[in-house]
């Protein structure tokens, strides 16, 4: 049986209905709210064509038909319109994406707050790895007699900023020169990968500055090091999913937000190994427990190196073409924002 254009207008308005409404429908509604040019008998006919195929089924005794998993994946391969954020709305993600944000763990929260008001959903937002941490550039900030704010740019596009001990005597022109020696030796390593005659070359080229070079390598052990870390996963709106129809069962959330606090499990679902924008439906997750649940995800960038991943989690019946279009450009807005970072 194939899928001709009357069964693909009727699919198509089945699962926008859905969408809008949460209620299954039925033939005689679909006649009533979308004009198919056909009458409410031949579209039940054509409803029982599209459950055989799968792509419908009938929730409890309801009457009305619902879309299935697989409807649900032929709307977003074959019938969704893609939508395209309007000026107003990308002007307000770059605004907000770029406000008072000085650490990388701000860009990471501000993002997944930002994206879950979007979208009244749960958003996930997977930061940096630590062991992907290599020194990109370093700066010195006055601060107060004997001590200066250290600032660290990672090649990641991460920023840290620490107080250390300089000596009451040390001046800004001494500052920028131990800086740029830094910024010229380690530019792109991590402190595992720094050899030990580089290390003899800054002591040569530095040899008046020895309190203020062994200072600064000791905090960047403790920034750079590999050993500690792993990517950790941002959720923002997780109260959000008590709005859904869906979640009104206690004990499937009670099951869902347990899982929220494992982070192994959240970071399957943002697929952060595959390039690009993803959607995962329902059973195509790879947990039961998210069954139920629909994902849509895509990578973030800095200097051509995938570091993290942004995705919005929420039931199968969500709104595709907003909230895909919604996921695509914040991570492209989130790549601008750290790749401007780390310049």
């Amino acid at each position: 049986m194939q899928m001709d254009e009357r069964k693909r207008k009727i699919l198509r308005a089945i699962v926008q209905d859905y969408i809008a409404t949460a209620e299954p429908i039925g033939s005689r509604t679909i006649a009533r709210k979308f004009d198919l040019g056909v009458s409410s008998a031949t579209i039940r006919n054509e409803m029982a064509d599209l459950e055989d195929l799968g792509f419908i089924e009938q929730p409890y005794t309801s009457a009305g038909r619902i879309p299935s998993d697989a409807g649900y994946r032929y709307f977003v391969d074959c019938l969704m319109d893609p939508k395209v954020l309007n000026d107003e709305e990308k002007e307000f993600i770059e605004r907000e994406s770029t406000r008072r944000i000085h650490e990388i763990q701000e860009v990471i929260t501000h993002t997944s707050k930002l994206l879950s008001e979007l979208t009244n959903l749960t958003s996930l937002v997977l930061g940096p790895h630590k062991a992907k941490s290599t020194f990109g550039k370093l700066h010195f900030l006055p601060y107060q007699p004997g001590q200066v704010i250290m600032v660290i740019v990672k090649e990641n596009g991460a920023v840290e900023n620490h107080i250390i001990e300089v000596g009451e005597n040390q001046t800004a022109e001494e500052l920028q020169q131990v800086a740029e020696v830094f910024n010229q030796k380690m530019r792109g390593y991590s402190l595992n990968q720094v050899k030990r005659s580089m290390l003899h070359e800054i002591y040569s080229e530095l040899s008046r500055q020895r309190l203020l070079i062994d200072n600064t390598l000791d905090m960047l052990r403790a920034i750079l090091d590999d050993s500690e870390g792993e990517e950790r996963i941002c959720l923002g709106g997780t109260l959000n999913m008590l709005n859904q129809p869906e979640f009104k069962d206690l004990g499937k959330v009670k099951t869902l937000f347990k899982l929220f606090e494992e982070n192994e499990p959240l970071k399957k679902l943002l697929h952060p190994d595959q390039e690009g924008l993803n959607v995962t439906i329902g059973g195509e997750n790879s947990l039961k427990e998210f069954k139920d649940c629909s994902v849509i995800s895509a990578t973030y960038r800095v200097n051509g190196l995938t570091i993290g991943a942004v995705g919005v989690l929420g039931p199968t019946r969500m709104d595709y073409a907003k909230v895909i279009a919604i996921v695509d450009f914040m991570t492209r807005s989130l790549t601008d924002v750290l790749t401007k970072r780390r310049r």
